[in-house]
């Protein structure tokens, strides 16, 4: 009996010697190293790829936002509108409607947007791409295809009194490839996208 209540505590000794090791090898040491190396090697991608103007953050490279005129839920014709939100960007409500294609609600709801994208950047429906009027899986998309930045030129270039020449070629500027050369779609940052307009029209 006393044999088997040593074996017991030792067993349990080494299980809590066990444990403590883990946790300090586990819970302590490897994330300060793993950060320590995200902070050294990769410090922009690690800190969430922010981007500054004038030394003042004013949003990541990653997160989507809200172009509206202030103060509103109105999309501000001076600026590249990015794509439908179903959680208003709010990166702490991420997700998308979970409507299928064949959904009735989904299927009103993208003619209504078409309609509306066209009505605001005075093109036909006909060319108003696919992303304009779809929110992506995440509801914070920071991206837009080129054919969406297109249609987008007209009104941007008059409503900041640039020519739409200037226009387009920011955004052919701001397009970036497929990743790899092969991987994903062609894409344009808004937010980067509208910080260079911004520098254009102040200019």
């Amino acid at each position: 009996m006393n044999t088997s209540v040593a074996n017991t505590g030792r067993t349990l000794w080494a299980a809590l010697r066990m444990l403590l090791v883990l946790t300090v090898v586990t819970g302590i040491i490897y994330p300060l190293v793993v950060t320590g190396i995200g902070q050294a090697l990769f410090n922009d991608k690690a800190n969430g790829s922010m981007v500054k103007v004038d030394g003042k953050e004013i949003g990541s490279r990653l997160i989507g936002q809200s172009w509206n005129i202030k103060g509103t839920d109105k999309p501000d014709p001076k600026w590249f509108q990015g794509r439908p939100s179903n959680s208003g960007y709010d990166p702490l409500t991420t997700g998308s409607s979970q409507l299928g294609a064949s959904d009735p609600t989904l299927v009103k709801n993208v003619r209504a947007a078409k309609k509306q994208v066209a009505q605001f950047n005075g093109v036909p429906e006909s060319e108003v791409p696919k992303d304009a009027v779809t929110g992506s899986a995440s509801a914070i998309d920071p991206e837009i295809s080129p054919a969406y930045a297109d249609i987008q030129v007209k009104r941007v270039a008059e409503a900041n009194g640039l020519t739409a020449a200037q226009v387009q070629k920011l955004v052919d500027d701001h397009t970036e490839g497929r990743s790899l050369g092969f991987m994903g779609e062609p894409h344009v940052n808004v937010l980067e996208l509208n910080i260079a307009l911004k520098e254009l029209a102040e200019k």
